[in-house]
């Protein structure tokens, strides 16, 4: 975000707005209590895709950012893998988006989860330096301790009244 005078300009004044997609349908197994409930794709990206994104006062569905296609899980092996495409190739806000995917799974998830977020290949200038802040549980660790930073990520990841 760039700041002027006394008012804010906004990097991506004119973001193209995509259709939210329906909520998931619950089945009986679902809410079988008896049933090992797998985590999948649509879980997390449900848990994801109402992030408020720092610039609109949009999601990062609606900004199509995150997309349940970029979505991986293997259960089994407790892994997670959310890539994310910032809606322009210098986006400044990509690591602040990239941490507030990481921190709502960390915060979501069983501690069993291996959680790797990163910028889809090709759509960022700096894919390579935000892929690896991301990847780093130290950098991770000081930026949340960064009491202005960290009131940000609770912004975007708090419900829109």
């Amino acid at each position: 975000m760039v700041l002027g005078s006394g008012s804010q300009q906004l990097e991506n004044a004119n973001p193209l707005i995509y259709q939210r997609s329906g909520e998931r349908q619950v089945t009986a197994q679902d809410e079988d209590e008896e049933q090992h409930d797998r985590i999948d794709d649509r879980e997390i990206f449900d848990l994801i895709r109402s992030i408020n994104d720092p610039e609109h006062p949009l999601s990062l569905e609606e900004l199509n950012v995150v997309e349940e296609i970029r979505v991986k899980v293997n259960d089994d092996e407790s892994m997670v893998s959310v890539e994310f495409t910032p809606t322009i190739p210098h986006c400044s806000m990509a690591t602040l988006i990239g941490l507030s995917i990481k921190v709502k799974l960390l915060r979501s998830l069983p501690q069993r989860f291996k959680v790797d977020v990163h910028i889809t290949p090709g759509t960022h200038a700096s894919e390579h330096a935000v892929n690896k802040q991301l990847a780093d549980k130290e950098r991770v660790a000081a930026a949340l301790e960064n009491s202005h930073l960290l009131e940000v990520v609770n912004q975007c990841l708090s419900a829109r009244s």
